[in-house]
Order: structure tokens, then sequence, then C-alpha cells
């Protein structure tokens, strides 16, 4: 009988949280099984014993997958198993990453492989909450070096009040929905969206968030202590030469310092600057002993680089292009760019450029969301791509990656509560970045914002995004926080800290954090700082665009919306959507119907006003009450010897009586002139209140003929 050992975490409304060891997939280096409620969610951690040669990073890899068995469910698609991972997996994958890379030692260089499967759910508590406290759990019980233990929750505001890891229900209500992740010391990753939430009040639920997490890991301090992994293996995944390390840095870093300091703008200019440097160290050296010492002096030249830079900012208040700490890099934006599109703009911030595109769609334009936990339909869409010419790269473009995806996510955040609810197009906003240096995201966040006022988007307000940076070395009072940080003060800086929001309050946040030790006062000057450069941000948008347009793009869609009864979508499909293929057949327009609140929402769009009228008379008259004493305009169907048929409203005959065709009387319908296919008026005379046929007729819209007396012989 195995005795698994198991710890119990108490959250503050009651619900539990356990973690399990020892009981499922034991030759993993370290697995947990988490369960919430009927939530549970396997951690396993690989990790290879030695580093590849030459690796001088974290080659770390983590995966989330969502069985569909977990909640009783069959996967779509013609193979019905699972297959590539869902967007909705690869950000939590992304969450659970950006946690944990940086509390692996730095000389770490093992390949380490993390999985987290969702093997049940119930549909009630959220699963990716819980991701990051399986992944370090399985950590907490392994012998693999690592700098924690973490957790991740989400901490949503609903009714004025915080509440850890919400449900699917009380999630729906809150007016702000961030993951933090933490050690027991510091937090180390925040991301979230909000309904325009003050500096405060984001600052509020980090610290709420984080109160939660320190007994997360206090737990799995506990747990490691029984499991008996205190003591880590060891490894050497690098080898030292210090003389050498000594000698790169007395030579180069002088040299480093100047080009720092020198404010050169551009980035490809002060990065051969940086390499010459390099390279004449070099030159002292024959090519075999060069073979040897090539990666080390590359490496150490690496850490005289980032330490200059980062001197020059804390003791010169100099930035490696020139800049104040809270000075933003000049701004052009450019709307109507694009004459396809239905909306386009440009945004450059330095040398940073996106290229967005607005296309507006209907109905049938939706993108269906089938997750395991998930399922509905989508109406504003965000694409990101990043191209490798963007920072100059020479290599091809390939599919979109992980780091796409979750750029796309954190701007699509960031726009989609400016969007009405009622707003009846579909929205598709795509991103094109052309030129990168830092913060891309954000100058999409910007574009998104002037594309959709280009293509007469109602928007609520115009959104603006920064990101932030901060310096601060190890067991120094001194720091730096960067508004509009570069590439290079992201890669050789402790934080990067993205807000965008409107000129009332943050839409959304994305923050990672390298370093230890950072305080709220830090994150607090930060968020104010971050405010500034929005605002002036948001006024170079303003500018350029003030408020969306008042029409729409000459060939944009048009879309008019109708709710009919319940009872009458039948009559509007008709037979094996005869009905309403027929109608957009005739007029050209695309419609779509569907029960919404228990009533019938009909959509009609088409790229000329004349086809939308005729459509909508058609659904209007489908959908009418005949009324008895009514005139129609109808449609002769049949002729028969006692009269003829005439559909006088779509789908309703009705009998024109022979006897009711004229005042005169006739012998046939013919010798009235109807035939088949005429359009003719009639007036309901009557509706069987039994059978509920239609009775029509003709001669009461005709002039009654006078009577003429009889001559008198």
């Amino acid at each position: 009988m195995i005795n698994p050992i198991v710890k119990t975490i108490e959250l503050p409304d009651g619900r539990t949280i356990t973690l399990e060891t020892g009981k499922l997939a034991k030759q993993a280096d370290g697995s947990v099984m988490l369960r919430m409620g009927n939530t549970m969610l396997l951690a396993t951690v690989c990790a290879a014993k030695d580093a590849v040669p030459g690796t001088d990073f974290m080659p770390l890899q983590v995966e989330y997958k969502e069985k569909f068995s977990a909640f009783g469910r069959f996967p779509g698609g013609f193979t019905k198993r699972e297959g590539r991972a869902s967007d909705y997996e690869i950000l939590t994958c992304r969450l659970v990453d950006r946690a944990l890379r940086p509390l692996f030692p730095d000389n770490f260089h093992a390949e380490v492989y993390v999985n987290i499967i969702l093997f049940s759910a119930d549909g009630v508590d959220m699963p990716d909450a819980l991701a990051g406290l399986a992944a370090s759990a399985a950590l907490a019980v392994s012998d693999i070096p690592f700098n924690g233990p973490i957790s991740e929750v989400r901490v949503a505001r609903i009714d004025g009040k915080f509440v850890i890891n919400p449900t699917f229900e009380q999630l729906e209500k809150a007016d702000m929905d961030l993951m933090v992740a933490a050690t027991y010391e510091n937090i180390m990753m925040v991301e979230g969206e909000m309904k325009e939430v003050s500096e405060a009040d984001l600052l509020e639920a980090m610290k709420v968030a984080h109160e939660a997490i320190k007994v997360h890991c206090k737990a799995q301090m506990e747990l490691t202590a029984e499991v008996g992994k205190t003591v880590k293996r060891e490894y050497c995944h690098e080898v030292n030469d210090e003389d050498l390390r000594k000698a790169v840095h007395d030579a180069c870093y002088d040299k480093a310092y100047a080009i720092a300091a020198s404010g050169n703008k551009n980035k490809h200019e002060r990065q051969d600057a940086f390499d010459a440097i390099c390279e004449e160290f070099k030159a002292q050296f024959t090519e075999e002993e060069l073979e040897e010492k090539a990666a080390l002096i590359d490496r150490y030249y690496h850490d005289v680089e980032k330490e200059a830079m980062r001197r020059c900012i804390l003791d010169e208040g100099k930035r490696l292009d020139g800049r104040k700490t809270t000075e933003i890099r000049p701004i052009w934006c450019e709307v109507g760019y694009l004459p396809g599109p239905h909306g386009s703009a440009i945004f450059t911030r330095g040398e940073t450029q996106s290229l967005t595109s607005v296309t507006l769609g209907t109905k049938l334009d939706e993108k269906i969301v089938d997750d395991v936990l998930t399922q509905g339909k989508e109406r504003f869409l965000l694409h990101y791509n990043f191209p490798p010419f963007s920072t100059g790269e020479a290599k091809a473009q390939r599919g979109v990656g992980r780091r796409e995806i979750g750029h796309g996510h954190l701007a699509w955040r960031a726009l989609k509560g400016q969007i009405p609810e009622d707003y009846p197009y579909v929205v598709r906003v795509v991103s094109d970045i052309l030129e990168s240096n830092g913060s891309s995201s954000m100058a999409t966040v910007c574009a998104g914002t002037l594309a959709l006022m280009d293509a007469g988007v109602k928007i609520k307000k115009p959104v603006s995004g920064i990101a932030m940076g901060l310096i601060k070395n190890a067991g120094e009072e001194k720091y730096a926080v960067l508004s509009d940080i570069l590439g290079d003060e992201d890669h050789l800086g402790d934080m990067d800290f993205k807000v965008t929001g409107t000129k009332d309050g943050i839409t959304a946040t994305q923050m990672d954090i390298k370093v230890d030790g950072l305080s709220y006062d830090i994150l607090e000057r930060a968020l104010n700082q971050a405010k500034e450069g929005r605002m002036h941000i948001l006024n170079k948008i303003t500018e350029t665009i003030a408020e969306p347009r008042a029409e729409l793009k000459d060939h944009a869609p048009r879309i008019e919306t109708m709710t009919i009864p319940k009872d009458f979508i039948g009559a509007v499909i008709g037979p094996g959507g005869k009905i309403i293929q027929g109608m957009q057949e005739e007029t050209g327009a695309v419609i779509t119907i569907e029960e919404v609140d228990g009533v019938g929402k009909i959509e009609v769009s088409a790229n000329n006003k004349q086809s939308i009228e005729n459509a909508m008379r058609m659904i209007k008259a489908i959908v009418a009450i005949p009324e008895v004493g009514e005139v129609y305009k109808g449609k002769v169907r049949s002729i028969m010897p006692y009269g003829a048929f005439v559909e006088f409203l779509p789908g309703k005959d009705g009998l024109l009586h022979i006897s009711e065709i004229d005042w005169k009387r006739l012998e046939t319908v013919e010798e009235a002139g109807i035939k088949e296919g005429d359009e003719i008026e009639v007036k309901l005379i009557d509706i069987d209140q039994k059978t509920g046929k239609f009775k029509l007729s003709r001669k009461v819209l005709l002039p009654k003929p006078e009577k003429t007396e009889k001559k008198k012989n």
C-alpha cells in the first residue's frame, strides 16, 4: 500500500487545496497532484543530468495541457483526440514559465521540462490559477536546484472586495482580473486586465495576492522537508577563468562605459561600437587560443557591457540613447495609410513601429472558442506578428510563436473593454511590427487605438500603453525607474513593467521582475511614472485623430440589426433554410439569425444600403402578423379553376376566389388577365378561425361599376 505525502492549504473562504506526492509519476524528478474541489492537476518536472556543451542560458520548457476527458467531453475534429496547444494553454504556459525562469541559479544550464496536465475539472474552479503552484510544488519535491518555492494566484475585485482564486461564475462580476506570482519574499510576475482602475487599486490587489501566496510557499517548504529534498543535486555547468574575466573587465570596461554614455540613438551603430571593443580584445589571441577562450570572452564581455550600461544610468542618469529616465522617445502617427482595410494606422515610437489594420465583419466571422472548460464565440480579435526583419535578422519567418500569442493577448486585453457591448460588428485588429527596439506590444495598443478610430469603430475611450524598466543593484539603495525602455534596457535591466490605460484608469498590465527585494515603494513609483508616460503618449494619439470617424469607410460592410419574437425564427429561416437563402440570393445581403435571451436576433449586412433595406423589408414582411382589412402587394403563385393562390406575405398564401377578382362575373381567372408570377394588390378580408386560411379580395380595391336601369318598353 502506497502512503503518499499530503499537504493541505486552507483558503480564506473555506475551500482547500491539497498537494499530494509519492503516488503518481514516481520516475520523474518531481511530481505532485494538486486538487481543489474536483479540479486535479498533475505537475511533473524532469531535468537532464548535465548541460549541453556550450549552453550559457536556462533551457526551460513549460507545457500545460488540458484533457477533454477532464470535463467529460470529446475533442472536436475528425481524430477526436487532443491536438496542438490552444492559445489558452499557451498563455497558461507563459504565466508559469515567467514565474519560474528567473529563480533557477544563473550557472545552471541543464535542460528542464515542466509538464502540467489537467486530469479532472468541474467547471467551477479555474485551473490556470493553480498551474504555477503545482509546477513549483513538483520542483520542491525534486533535487533540481531552484531558488523557490513560488506560487501563483488569481485575485479579482468583486463588488469592491478582493477574492483569491475566484470561480468562473464569480469572475464574470469582477472589474479586476489579475494573476500574480511570487516567492515568500518577493513578487515575480503580474498579468491581468481591469476596468480603468487606479494605480493604488492595482498595488493593493498585488499586496492581497502576495499574502495568499505566502501561505502556499510555506506549505511547499514543509512538503520539501517531509520528502527530504532540502539538499539539491550538485552540478558544474560552467568552467570559468577568473584571470580572463579580470582581463576582459580591465581592458573593456572604460571603453564600454564611454559607448553607454555617448547617447547614440541608433541601435545598430551602438551595438557595432560595443562589438568592436570585444573584437579588439580578441585580436591579441591566436586562432588556436580563441577556439578555447572565445565563448568565455563573449560571456565576460556581456557582463562588462551590462555593468557599464547600468552604472551609467545609476551614476549619471544617462541611458543608452541619451534620454533621461522619464523621457519618452519621439513619436509620430498616421491614420488611413492603407486603402484596402476598413481602418489602418502607423504608430512609431523611436525605433519601434507598428503598422496596424482593422477589418469589420459580420456574425459569420466570429471566432469559435472550443476549449475544455470554455466554449463560446469571440467578436473582438487581435493578432500580433513579429517578423525577423523588424530587428534586422536574416532568417525565415515561420508560424506564430508563444511570444507573439502572449504579446497579442496583452494588447487584446488592453483594448477589448473599449469596444461597446452592443457593437454589431465583429472586429479584427492585426498589428504587424515593422521595427522593434523596445515594447512592440505597447506600440500595438497605441496603433490599435488609432486604427479602430480610423475605421469608425465607436470605442469608448482611446487607450495608450508604455513599458517601464528598473535598474537596481543588490545591496544598493540607489535605483532608477526607466520610462519607455529599449530592448537592451529590458534585456540588461531588472524589470519589464507594461501598463495600458485610458485617461481614467488602467485597462491591462504585465510585469516581469528579475531581481529580489523589489519594494512596493518602487512599484508605486513605477506605476505613477508610467501614468505620466501614458498620458504623454495618449496626447500624441489624440493629436492625430481625436475621436472615431463619424462614418465607416465606403467599402466597409453596413450592418442593421433587429429582434423578432422567438416563434418567428423558423418562419424567417424556412424549411431547410429555403426562405433565408432565397432572401440573401435576391437582395445580395448576408442575413444571420440566432436566439438570444428568448428572442430572435437578426443581423443584415451588405456593402450598399439598398440591399439592406430590401432584406429588412422582406424580413419584416415575414414576421408581420396578417391583419384583416390590410392591403398587401402579393405574387400569384398558382391558378386554379376556382381562383388564384397569392403569396401576400413571405410564406403566407391566401385564396383569391374567382368571385373576388373583379366586380363582373368571370368564367375563368384568365379573363381578368391574371397569370402566374404577376404581382397584384389584394386585401385580406377574412381569416378562417378553424383552419387559419386566408381569404383575399382584389375587386374591393377596384372601382365599383354604377348600376344602370332597364329601359321600359
